[in-house]
């Protein structure tokens, strides 16, 4: 038995999410079929992290175990062979028979992209939340400054029905930073982990401060509040891809 792992590009637009889902159609279980088509075995495909709906993903990271004697080069030729057209296999490589995407990731990237502008981009439709008003970016980059950290994010989780009493909502962010390149203000956030629903609840944060709905110094008074209300709106899903999972020693 042989342990491989992935790099997978994927665009979230008609997918449920990562997940496998009892109806509708998930990137688990077109990545899963498409194994089973080239190495003809079912296997359990595990994912570092699990996206949401309409979420897109360019460097998702899983693994999963073969005894297919394909090399990875064949085998990343193979699945991208047979693959749908809004899911890529990057990358293909043998890992150590210990390793575990998810609990061996050290940290997640994730950029969330908002066009600025007057006009919607029809090409760009299904990649950003398009926001036409003013945003003070300044303003914004202040309270990415007051979210860095480590906090208790328990105003900025989120899950259907509500999160779980007992879950753990303290988070460290390592990076938060908002970027102007062209007609584009992207968010970048990076952690080991995050919250459901975490990073898109941030982002609609960041744009009431950007508005002026509410003020960088309140960033403090939210979070001391552990209350979902006094945050901003949850972000579109459409704007947000994971960009990057690291591992220690591996690249």
């Amino acid at each position: 038995m042989r342990r491989f792992r992935l790099i997978l590009e994927y665009d979230g637009t008609d997918f449920q999410g990562w997940q496998l889902q009892a109806r509708g159609r998930s990137v688990q279980g077109v990545v899963e079929e498409a194994i089973a088509e080239v190495t003809r075995e079912e296997v359990r495909v595990h994912a570092a992290g699990r996206t949401d709906a309409g979420v897109h993903a360019r460097g998702q990271v899983a693994h999963f175990d073969s005894e297919t004697r394909l090399s990875p080069l064949a085998l990343r030729k193979a699945l991208n062979a047979v693959l749908p057209r809004d899911v890529a296999a990057r990358e293909v490589r043998e890992a150590p028979a210990e390793f575990d995407a998810r609990r061996d990731a050290i940290s997640k990237r994730y950029v969330y992209r908002i066009l600025h502008r007057p006009t919607p981009s029809p090409l760009r439709r299904t990649q950003c939340w398009h926001i036409r008003g003013p945003l003070d970016l300044e303003a914004m980059q202040e309270a990415c400054d007051a979210l860095k950290g480590t906090h208790d994010f328990a105003a900025l989780r989120g899950a259907p029905g509500g999160p779980p009493e007992d879950e753990e909502t303290r988070r460290t962010l390592d990076v938060l930073q908002v970027v102007r390149e062209a007609d584009e203000v992207r968010i970048v956030a990076e952690a080991r982990s995050f919250l459901r629903h975490m990073v898109r609840n941030v982002v609609g944060t960041l744009v009431d401060v950007g508005q002026g709905r509410l003020s960088a110094p309140q960033i403090a008074e939210m979070l001391a509040s552990r209350e979902r209300a006094r945050a901003g709106p949850t972000a579109p899903a459409h704007g947000l891809c994971l960009d990057e999972i690291r591992y220690e020693g591996l690249s």
